[in-house]
């Protein structure tokens, strides 16, 4: 499924809960994603699809919510999507610039799919998040067009590829080459077995914070590199959570706020110049668009039980930050500018990662 080592390959394991099959969002059944990667010279850059579910989502919606953690990113649907709590298109991400043609060709998206959009019923929310690849990506240049778009959203699929692809491509994460990465954790409660996944598009923190399990990786590889290496975070992460644990809008909302415990044991501040963004789903209820005749049972899972969903996100986030590092390739892109790959660096040096 995956394209290189990742982290547990590297003996590392986070946290105390098992993982899923794939160890990835996609373990989450009905989640699909898809890449389209824009990588040559000064185009480094991309577009990355996450479907909630195969069927119509516009007809039947999904309970979501989304959480700031730093308000330093930029975001559509969100307003909407914290006033009804539901989810009624797939979620793009892309750079920064990207944002407006990736919304446009999602109305389109939508439009063809829903024709009783903007005639018999009303428009449509379409969730997108951004970062800002304009280190290594000629950002003004706006390479993402629509048909990037449409191919990554016609292209999905519960296997795909994390580090320097999709939108990950021109991002940098703990001043390396950063990007895409996932991961999932199994939730076992006395009713039954849940899955939360996390992916995140990492793009965000200095080397010299980096930790892995609590150990300065990332100060060892800097007083390597020398100390002249350049450190400045002025980035961002989006991290989209789905789960099938059945759970109302406020207790998913409650989740995802504990996405920041999986950052900040990766060793993250929450710079002032970087945007941490958390959209979530839950797939076990779907809202129907069309009013039913009777009002609508929504099944949630008591608060005693919240725990070790709190448990999952900050694991799951913590690991899929390490896999978007480990699993990224060297970049050079825009006027030469170039970041190193984690798994170069720590062979390189012979760093360890075990604690």
């Amino acid at each position: 499924m995956f394209n290189h080592k990742r982290i547990r390959d590297y003996g590392v394991r986070i946290g105390r809960l098992q993982t899923g099959p794939r160890n990835a969002i996609t373990d989450v059944e009905g989640v699909t994603v898809g890449h389209v990667t824009l990588s040559e010279e000064s185009s480094q850059t991309g577009v990355t699809a996450i479907l909630p579910h195969q069927d119509n989502i516009f007809k039947e919606k999904l309970v979501a919510s989304s959480h700031v953690i730093n308000g330093f990113g930029k975001t559509t649907g969100t307003i909407q999507m914290q006033e009804l709590g539901t989810l009624e298109t797939p979620i793009l991400l892309t750079n920064t610039l990207g944002v407006g043609v990736a919304a446009d060709a999602l109305f389109d998206y939508m439009l063809e799919r829903n024709p009783e959009i903007g005639r018999t019923t009303g428009t449509v929310n379409p969730v997108i998040g951004e970062c800002n690849d304009m280190f290594l990506n000629d950002i003004r240049a706006k390479f993402v067009k629509r048909e990037h778009i449409f191919e990554a959203l016609e292209n999905t699929s519960s296997e795909f590829e994390e580090g320097a692809v999709g939108a990950g491509t021109g991002m940098l994460c703990y001043s390396l080459k950063g990007g895409i990465g996932s991961a999932s954790r199994i939730m076992e409660l006395d009713h039954g077995s849940y899955t939360l996944g996390v992916m995140v598009l990492s793009n965000f923190g200095i080397l010299s914070d980096l930790l892995v399990q609590g150990k300065t990786v990332g100060q060892e590889l800097k007083e390597a590199l020398c100390e002249s290496y350049k450190e400045e975070d002025k980035g961002s992460v989006m991290i989209i959570v789905a789960t099938d644990l059945p759970v109302s809008e406020r207790q998913l909302n409650r989740i995802l706020k504990r996405a920041v415990a999986g950052l900040s044991r990766t060793g993250s501040i929450i710079t002032n110049g970087s945007g941490e963004i958390v959209i979530g789903f839950s797939t076990a209820t779907r809202i129907p668009h069309d009013k039913p005749e009777k009002p609508l049972a929504l099944t949630q899972i008591h608060e005693e039980d919240m725990d070790t969903a709190f448990r999952a996100i900050g694991e799951a986030t913590e690991e899929a930050v390490l896999n978007s590092l480990v699993t990224a390739e060297a970049v050079k892109g825009r006027d030469g500018n170039e970041r190193p790959a984690f798994k170069d660096l720590i062979e390189k040096f012979g760093v360890s990662l075990k604690p």
